[in-house]
C-alpha cells in the first residue's frame, strides 16, 4: 500500500494600511489517510515589505530662487517568498513472520504448555523440527527443575534459564505495564534479534508464542511505529479454554486488542518471579 498525502499551499491575504503593507502566511494542517494521527504542518514565516520613503522636503517647496533638491525614493525590498512545507513522511506497511510450515507443535498433556512452547521456539530456530512427544517431556521436565516450584509446575523462573542453556542466544524476562508497550517491545525484539518472543498468558497461567507481527513503520527505522498485528501459537489449540476462550490457529494473526483477551497483565501471584507486575514477556536479547 503507498500511502500519499497532500502538500499544503500557503494562503496569503493582503491588507492596504496607509502607505505600508503586511503579509500574514497561514500553512494548513492536513491529517494522514484515515486513523493516522494528524501531524501539523511548520508555520510559514511571514514575509512583509517595507514603505517607499518620502522625498527630503519636508515643508514644502525650495526656496524663491533656489533649486529643490530631491533624493531619489529607497526602492523597496524584494518581498520574502515563502517555501511550502511539506507534511512528514507517512510510515509504510511492514510485516515479518519467522514461522515455517511444521513449526507448530501441541501440547501432549494439558500441563506441558512450556515445554511445549520452547520445543515451537526450537523448531523456528534450526533447520529440522521436532514436534516428539519425547523432546517436548524433556524440555518441560528441566524447565520445571530449574522453576522450584512448591506447586510442582514449570514457571518463567524456570522458563529463562532453560532457552538461555539451548544455545540459542540469550533471553530476559520483562514486565510492562501496558497491553501496547507489550507488543510494541516484542516487536521490537523480534525485528532485532530474528527469533520468536514467549508471551506468558492468562495472568500468568499459559504459555504461547509470537512468531511475528505486522505494523506501520519498520521497528529498526523508527521507535515512532504502531503494531497492527501480531502472529501467534498456542500450543493448547484446538483445545481452548472455557475461561479465556478458544485457541486461535497456528500463526493467526491477531489485532492487540484481540491478542488482549487472552494476554493479560499479572498481578499477583504467589511465586516471586523477580518482576514487577504488568503484562509477562520473555525476551531475545540482541
Amino acid at each position: 500500500m503507498r500511502i500519499s498525502a497532500i502538500r499544503a499551499q500557503p494562503l496569503r491575504v493582503w491588507l492596504p494600511l496607509a502607505a505600508s503593507l503586511l503579509v500574514i502566511g497561514c500553512a494548513t494542517s492536513l491529517g494522514g489517510p484515515r486513523g493516522e494521527r494528524q501531524r501539523p504542518s511548520s508555520p510559514i514565516a511571514a514575509a512583509s515589505t517595507a514603505p517607499t520613503s518620502a522625498p527630503d522636503d519636508v515643508g514644502g517647496g525650495a526656496a524663491p530662487g533656489a533649486a529643490a533638491s530631491l533624493r531619489p525614493a529607497t526602492p523597496a525590498p524584494p518581498t520574502a517568498t515563502s517555501s511550502p512545507v511539506l507534511p512528514a513522511p507517512q510510515p509504510e506497511p511492514f510485516a515479518l513472520d519467522l514461522y515455517r510450515e511444521g513449526d507448530f507443535v501441541g501440547q501432549y498433556t494439558f500441563e506441558w504448555c512450556v515445554g511445549a512452547s520452547v520445543q515451537m521456539t526450537l523448531n523456528m530456530l534450526r533447520p529440522e523440527d521436532d514436534r516428539t512427544r519425547a523432546t517436548q517431556e524433556r524440555l518441560w521436565a528441566r524447565a520445571r527443575a530449574l522453576s522450584d516450584s512448591p506447586f510442582g509446575g514449570a514457571n518463567p523462573v524456570g522458563w529463562v534459564p532453560l532457552l538461555n542453556e539451548l544455545d540459542i542466544g540469550e533471553w530476559r524476562l520483562l514486565s510492562v505495564p501496558t497491553l501496547d508497550e507489550a507488543v510494541h517491545e516484542a516487536a521490537r525484539a523480534i525485528r532485532a534479534t530474528d527469533r520468536p518472543v514467549s508471551l506468558v498468558m492468562w495472568r500468568g497461567r499459559h504459555a504461547w508464542v509470537m512468531s511475528g507481527f505486522t505494523s506501520l513503520g519498520d521497528p529498526a527505522a523508527t521507535e515512532d511505529f504502531e503494531v497492527t498485528g501480531v502472529y501467534v501459537l498456542d500450543p493448547l489449540f484446538p483445545h481452548g479454554s472455557s475461561t479465556w476462550g478458544p485457541s486461535p490457529k497456528p500463526n493467526s494473526l491477531l489485532t492487540p486488542a484481540q491478542l488482549g483477551e487472552q494476554f493479560v497483565a499479572r498481578t499477583s501471584g504467589r511465586i516471586d518471579l523477580g518482576v514487577p507486575p504488568g503484562y509477562l514477556l520473555i525476551l531475545p536479547v540482541g
